[in-house]
């Protein structure tokens, strides 16, 4: 009969945190960066979070995946736009406002792409259901 192991946390890097909490690393505290965090510290963050992320998912700055996610665009689209950096809510705010040209396109782009993913899709699950209908069949 094998002893059970000591169950041992889950840890993650500082920048996979971030990732998961949707936040931009360089803007987080350096003890935040400089340690590891566990799956449980994470679970707590996301659950009740402590003032200084609060202030980073209102405030920002925020990574590129939510950049683009907020201006209704993809990341291809912020680099094509030559937006490299990360963004505060308020310089999205004011390119919302603004409404530039690149940003008209990359919209119009982005709504294409989501309407043909929507069609392969829809096509796939079609071919889905007539594949089963002819085993059936069978």
């Amino acid at each position: 009969m094998t002893t059970p192991k000591p169950k041992t946390s889950q840890t993650m890097k500082p920048a996979t945190a971030a990732k998961k909490l949707g936040i931009y690393l360089a803007a987080t505290p350096a003890e935040f960066q400089a340690g590891v965090v566990t799956r449980d510290e994470l679970n707590a963050m996301q659950a009740e979070p402590p003032q200084w992320l609060a202030d980073l998912r209102r405030n920002g700055p925020h990574p590129r995946q939510v950049v683009a996610a907020r201006l209704g665009i993809s990341v291809t689209g912020l680099n094509r736009a030559g937006i490299t950096e990360a963004l505060t809510s308020e310089q999205i705010d004011a390119l919302r406002e603004e409404d530039p040209e690149w940003l008209r396109r990359e919209r119009a782009l982005q709504a294409e792409v989501r309407k043909e993913a929507q069609r392969a899709r829809t096509a796939a699950e079609k071919a889905e259901k007539i594949k089963a209908a002819r085993n059936t069949k069978k």
